[in-house]
């Protein structure tokens, strides 16, 4: 199947690790050029470095907007336009109810909620102008189904959810759709820092590679979901029970 994703620019926030990492190689393998942005340097430029065709590494950190919008800026710079955009960021600590603190709950707000505001903020008018575009949250299950001992994960991404539903119906006439992709347990360094096996849970009986959840955000991002707007998608193996 041809994607149509090349020569696209695509965004992809925290990429420099993990399901980023994986997003941004899958749309480079398609031919679109890839900006990427994380907070370490190094690592960052190693995976620009890996990945085929053009490619812009910039270091910025999501909970920033105003690195947000310099790092925005700095694609359209590079290559004219934003056709994509990849929200994402890492998760707040496990915790329950009772440990989480004030602070907690504001870090997990700008991590998992204002990260995604910020780049919707600067890139939506983009693609409206243009009449093109994809916006893809990165969450998680956990806003189909909350994970025990996560409660800010739950709570937050679950309002993101929100906003991204919202978004869709205030662009889906520009042709600018917007989508939540929520992968379940993934091997990545995040679910080793959980802790946690669960295998069992799972109908599949296993848990995903990266490559599996970026290949569902290549296609959203893609000329043949054309018609594919306000949806949360779990990438999840079965695990996720409700419909």
């Amino acid at each position: 199947m041809e994607l149509g994703l090349a020569g696209r620019v695509a965004l992809v926030a925290a990429a420099s690790q993990g399901l980023g990492k994986a997003v941004a190689r899958g749309l480079a393998a398609e031919g679109a050029r890839v900006a990427l942005c994380a907070r370490g340097r190094a690592a960052l430029e190693q995976t620009a470095a890996e990945l085929p065709g053009e490619s812009l590494a910039f270091v910025a950190d999501v909970t920033d907007p105003e690195q947000v919008h310099a790092f925005v800026q700095a694609a359209v710079a590079r290559f004219g336009r934003i056709d994509i955009c990849v929200a994402n960021a890492g998760g707040p600590p496990a915790k329950r109810f009772e440990q989480a603190t004030i602070e907690d709950w504001r870090a997990a707000l700008d991590l998992n909620f204002l990260s995604t505001l910020w780049f919707a903020r600067e890139v939506l008018p983009l693609m409206r102008e243009q009449r093109w575009g994809r916006f893809l949250a990165i969450t998680s299950v956990s806003v189909r189904q909350p994970i025990d001992g996560l409660i800010l994960s739950n709570a937050v991404r679950s309002g993101t959810a929100g906003l991204i539903k919202s978004l869709a119906l205030e662009y889906a006439p520009y042709n600018v759709l917007v989508n939540n992709v929520c992968p379940g347990y993934t091997a990545t360094e995040r679910l080793k820092a959980l802790n946690v096996h669960p295998e069992s849970q799972i109908p599949m009986g296993r848990v995903a590679q990266p490559v599996e959840f970026a290949d569902a955000v290549v296609f959203l991002a893609s000329e043949r979901a054309s018609y594919i707007t306000g949806v949360t998608l779990a990438v999840d193996g079965g695990w996720t029970r409700g419909t």
